[in-house]
Parts: structure tokens; sequence; C-alpha cells
């Protein structure tokens, strides 16, 4: 059975590199039938705290990676790395340098291994000084206590970040020393921003929470990770969770380092919200602005289940919700000053409020076929294009020169509110 693990250490938050090399490693495990297991590498104690553990667990679950079995700690197995090490002295294969424990590393020899994206990779032990095992605190070094736990825990396949490739011969050698089997390894290009470099904070490295504040939806964002860096063919890109694990193979992930593109991840975020049933998005975006703060007493949810429907095609994050909440909710609006100055403050800018007031005051319904009717009929008396009264009805009722449909607008505010909105301007 495949059996792959996950290795976060508790010294920081899951960002998206860490992200994506989980995911592959559930995505492989989900399609081979096999078990995602979580290690946790907290052997530095002054540095693991239990705050990040927690963002990591719950990013995980956010991004619907579900593990198998009780998670391991290596703060915990510190005496059965010992016991390995001592075996090691005892064999003649290792020495003591104070209480350190070190790793005779025999020279003139190749180690190799072959990766699963890479190929055969091959390196002299030259090149390979004896390695630490037990530090002089007594605390294992991370390729020691890596090999050991990978033997104890019975895994088959190692899938990491290719910035792991240069620990790998001495893992080996190791494995070797311990008369273990080595499992097989896959290692994952780097993620790079934009501009080619590494990444960072400014190119979008923050924490997957972040992301979530952010407005961005799970699902999404698992289906970005899995494409950066690996393809369904048929240049697919929207695509469910069990259709990635029905596809998903490590073997078929790029040599190449992929691109972390935030437009990229803004678009198919949006993709995502335009196809979501408008009940379920409401739902969601609704706990959005709950963990925002936001919403009030005065909340409708089934006025805000209109607004959502009306805005949904033009949303492409949760938070884009938030100004739009605002605009049906809030006491005040917030003006935007170019756009009154625009269409607002023209010589007869009152005058043309004050007859689109008229005309809606004498509807016998406010429905948009009734107000989009009222406002064609105006503009044909007036003589003028339908437009120089939507745009400045817009601004009016809502702040802002783009959004919805404007009569889908007005009649999800009502006869009263837009009617006090438009007398500010007359």
């Amino acid at each position: 059975m495949t059996r792959v693990r996950f290795a976060p250490s508790p010294t920081g938050y899951l960002h998206i590199g860490s992200a994506r090399t989980a995911l592959f490693n559930w995505l492989y495990a989900k399609h081979t039938g096999g078990k995602f297991i979580l290690r946790i590498e907290d052997s530095d104690k002054e540095r693991s705290k239990e705050e990040y553990l927690d963002e990591i667990l719950g990013s995980l679950k956010w991004l619907f990676m579900d593990w198998d079995e009780e998670f391991v700690f290596q703060s915990k197995r510190f005496v059965l790395y010992k016991k390995y090490a001592e075996r090691l002295v005892e064999e003649e294969k290792a020495y003591r340098e104070g209480p350190a424990i070190i790793f005779k590393v025999e020279k003139d020899k190749d180690v190799f291994f072959d990766d699963m994206i890479h190929g055969r990779i091959t390196v002299s032990t030259k090149e390979i000084k004896d390695q630490v095992l037990i530090k002089s605190d007594l605390t294992p070094t991370y390729n020691f206590a890596c090999v050991v736990d990978d033997a104890e825990m019975m895994i088959t396949h190692v899938i990491r970040g290719d910035d792991h490739i240069s620990n790998t011969p001495k893992q080996v050698l190791l494995y070797g020393a311990l008369g273990k089997t080595a499992p097989n390894f896959a290692h994952i290009p780097l993620i790079l921003s934009k501009d080619g470099g590494r990444m960072s904070k400014r190119h979008g490295a923050t924490s997957i929470f972040e992301y979530k504040g952010m407005g961005f939806l799970p699902e999404a964002i698992v289906n970005y990770l899995a494409l950066m860096g690996w393809a369904p063919g048929n240049d697919r890109e929207i695509m469910p969770v069990e259709e990635m694990i029905r596809l998903f193979d490590v073997k078929d992930v790029n040599k190449t380092p992929a691109t972390f593109d935030m437009d990229k991840l803004s678009w198919m975020n949006g993709q995502y919200i335009k196809e979501m049933e408008s009940s379920i998005l409401a739902a969601r975006s609704e706990d959005f602005l709950k963990d925002k703060g936001i919403i009030d007493d005065k909340f409708d949810k089934r006025v805000w289940g209109d607004v959502v429907k009306a805005y949904k095609e033009r949303t492409r994050t949760l938070d884009d919700l938030v100004s739009v909440y605002k605009i049906f909710f809030a006491g005040e609006l917030e003006y935007d000053e170019k756009a009154v100055e625009k269409y607002l403050k023209k010589a007869n800018s009152k005058d043309v409020m004050n007859r689109c007031k008229t005309a809606l005051e004498g509807l016998p319904g406010f429905d948009k076929t009734a107000i989009e009717a009222a406002y064609r009929k105006l503009a044909d008396d007036m003589k003028v294009k339908a437009a120089e009264l939507i745009h400045p009805t817009r601004v009016a009722i809502s702040g802002k020169t783009v959004g919805a449909g404007l009569f889908d607008m007005m009649e999800i505010l009502g006869r009263d509110k837009v009617l006090a909105r438009l007398s500010k301007f007359c």
C-alpha cells in the first residue's frame, strides 16, 4: 500500500509552497488508494509553537485534506533516534565527538537514487562530509530523524520540494547503514514569482489563512495548486477534486519550476464563484462577512440572496462583496468623489435627478422591468441617451460607477432607499 507523509515544522504558518506539497502527497495517496499521514517535525522546541500547529492543521482541513492515522510528533521520539544512533556506533558506522554522534561517510563511492520526476541522480561521496546524527544538545538532525521516521512509519513514497534533493543522497546512505529500504523519491520543482525569483510575501507567499481572509474559496485554491507543476491534459483548468484524484500521478509533475500568478488565482476563484449555486454562495459569503465583523443586526438574508445573485458574475473574491454589502445595508454610502464630480455636478444634474425621482415616484410597481421602462421613456422625452440617466443614477444610489445591472440594483434596494439617495442630489 502507498504510504506518503506530509511533515510540516510548526515554526511558522502553512504557506503556498508547503500547501502544494501537502496536496500532491494527498492526491497521490487518494489516487493509489493509499494513506496520507502527518508527521509534526517539532524537534526545535524553542521555535515550535502550538498556534502554528493549529493553523497548519486548520489550513489542511479548510483545503479538504484529511489524514489517516494519528500523527507523529518528532519531539516525542528522541529516545528512538538515540537508540538508532547508538546502534550505528556499536557497528562502527558512527563515532562520538563529545555528546554528539556522527555518521562516517565512506569516501570514493557513488550514491544514487531514481527520482520519479527528475530521473536518476548520482552524487559522489567525496562531496558529502561525515553527517551529524545526534547534536551536542542531544536533539536529532533533520536528515537522521527523517530517515528513522520514514523507515519506522513504513513510508513508501517521499514527495517533497526539490530544495531537498541535496539531502537525499545523505539519507540514502543512512538507509543503507541502518539496513532499511529507501522509499521512492519525487522532488517537486519550486514555485517562483512572476518575475522569476523565489517566492516572497509580496509575491503571495502568505499563509493559507490569509488567502481565506482575502475571500478565496478553498476549492479554487486546491484547483490552482494542483495545476502548479501538473497538467491533466486537454488544456483543462477548472476541475473538481474528485477528477484531480482520478487523474493525478506524481510522475507526471513537470521538472521545471511553477510560477505563482495572483491574477490567475483570482480569475480561477471568480470562475468558481460564477458557477456556484447562488444560495450556497450567499451562505458562504454571509459566513465571510460575519468573520470580518461586518454583518449587523439589520442583515436581511433574503435581500442578501438577491444581491449575491445580481453580483456573482462580476465577483472574483468574497472580499469583493464587502463593498457590495455596504451599498445595500450600510446607513451611509461611501461615494467615489471623482464619479460624483463627473456625473452629479453638471449644470443640469439636479434637474436630471429630479426628473428621475419623479418618474420613479409615479410607478405603480417597483420591479426592474417597470423601472427600466420608466427610464427609457424619460430618456425619449428628454431627447437624451438612456446612459445620461443611468450613469448619474448609479453613482447616486451606489456611490460607484460600476456594479450589477442598474435596474436590478434599484429593485433590490427598493423604492424608499432609491428615492432617498436620489434626493441627496436633487
